[in-house]
């Protein structure tokens, strides 16, 4: 008889792992609070990207591409999810320059082979509509791009389901059964649900989760982010915004296509842990950040941020929206990937840092070999390396964070 497995979370990281481990030979029931799909995976600005600061993520999401490259073949669907536009990374100064060229000859050490840097007459000769006074240089990767969430988690739910999984929507997690450092079973959806082991795929909810499972309280924050969708206008033409790469400009706002008449752009503004958040608060957007507040609004800011390295986008149309959600944020940046400190039949796979959706595959891989290992490990085969898992291990203490976030 297969072990039982219970994930708690329906995002893109609960639906990978549920159909990874379901294919390991694992019983796994899913529960999910709301519905699939129903916290930060559907309100993502989606983008994928395998430049990183951090070695080891770089070889992860060199992973997570060739999975979404091949989603089709391997999970199911008609879609494959991925749209590799690329990621460009604009720099500023003498120094910026320096690190985004010590970044790219780490990142090809790491096998990432198409990842180059750019002067800035390169830069303007490939992207005719960046200021190539205003920059450095810039990091161009043609392999990254981004993602139809909605594709990923429902075609990855309804594998799990066809190959043997159970999976329960409106059962939020209510009670749980230790014995010892142990859970034996939780609560949800009127029932109780027991296992051997147990995955907390709940990302920016974790901590209220860990609360009702006597878990380590580790610091995942929820910080809102906002993104806005600006109408195009003036010069630039659809054919040319819909080949736009993901762009970040120096001071973290970025910008990609949404689609021919409409630019996706978002911005790393300061925000708060809103630790006590409501489902509903999600998608509630701070008027300081609405498009409807005028030119002193942070999204008026991004816009126009944007518009001093790329001049084309200061003639678009407008802003025409305001969508919102939330990041589940560590103080390193990078993600939990491991066996809780204190509940020990526990993994926890969160705190993303806005990365979720991009590092989904990775994460599920490492799920597998968390669950048939029964421990944490030090290292994972991936494609042509080792990576060590110890700057992803709960309870570690902060020390290299990644440098690119946005």
């Amino acid at each position: 008889m297969a072990e039982r497995v219970v994930v708690i979370g329906a995002g893109i990281t609960g639906s990978l792992v549920a159909w990874r481990l379901q294919r390991a030979g694992w019983q796994v029931t899913v529960l999910e609070a709301r519905h699939v799909g129903a916290g930060s995976s559907s309100r993502t600005a989606a983008g994928i990207r395998q430049q990183f600061s951090t070695p080891e993520t770089v070889v992860g999401m060199r992973f997570s591409v060739d999975f979404y490259k091949r989603f089709v073949e391997l999970v199911g669907g008609e879609t494959t999810p991925i749209h590799q536009n690329g990621y460009l990374f604009l720099a500023e100064g003498e120094e910026g320059a320096a690190q985004g060229r010590a970044r790219v000859e780490m990142q090809r050490r790491c096998g990432l082979e198409d990842v180059v840097w750019l002067a800035p007459s390169e830069t303007v000769e490939r992207f005719p509509w960046v200021d190539g006074d205003r920059i450095s240089g810039a990091s161009f990767c043609p392999s990254d791009g981004f993602l139809r969430p909605e594709v990923v988690y429902n075609e990855a739910i309804a594998a799990a389901r066809r190959a043997g999984a159970v999976v329960l929507q409106n059962a939020p997690v209510v009670d749980a059964r230790r014995a010892g450092a142990r859970l034996v079973a939780v609560q949800a959806g009127g029932r109780w649900h027991e296992a051997s082991l147990f995955i907390d795929a709940t990302n920016a909810w974790s901590p209220r989760v860990a609360a009702i499972l006597g878990a380590a309280d580790l610091p995942v924050a929820a910080y809102k982010r906002h993104l806005w969708f600006i109408a195009r206008g003036g010069s630039m033409s659809a054919r040319a915004l819909l080949a736009m790469p993901l762009v970040i400009v120096p001071g973290g706002a970025y910008c990609r296509p949404e689609n021919a008449g409409s630019l996706m752009a978002g911005y790393a503004h300061d925000a708060r842990d809103d630790r006590d958040f409501d489902y509903e608060d999600q998608d509630a957007v701070e008027p300081a950040c609405s498009h409807r507040s005028g030119t002193d609004s942070i999204a008026f800011q991004a816009w126009m941020s944007l518009a001093e390295y790329l001049p084309p986008i200061g003639e678009f149309a407008g802003i025409t929206a305001t969508t919102a959600g939330y990041y589940g944020t560590t103080p390193d940046h990078n993600p939990y990937l491991g066996y809780d400190p204190v509940v020990s039949n526990l993994v926890r796979l969160v705190g993303f840092s806005g990365h979720g959706a991009m590092f989904g595959p990775f994460t599920a891989l490492v799920a597998e070999a968390l669950a048939a290992s029964g421990r944490d490990l030090d290292h994972l085969a991936v494609l042509d390396r080792e990576v060590s898992l110890r700057p992803f291990r709960p309870g570690r203490k902060p020390g290299n964070a990644e440098a690119m976030v946005i």
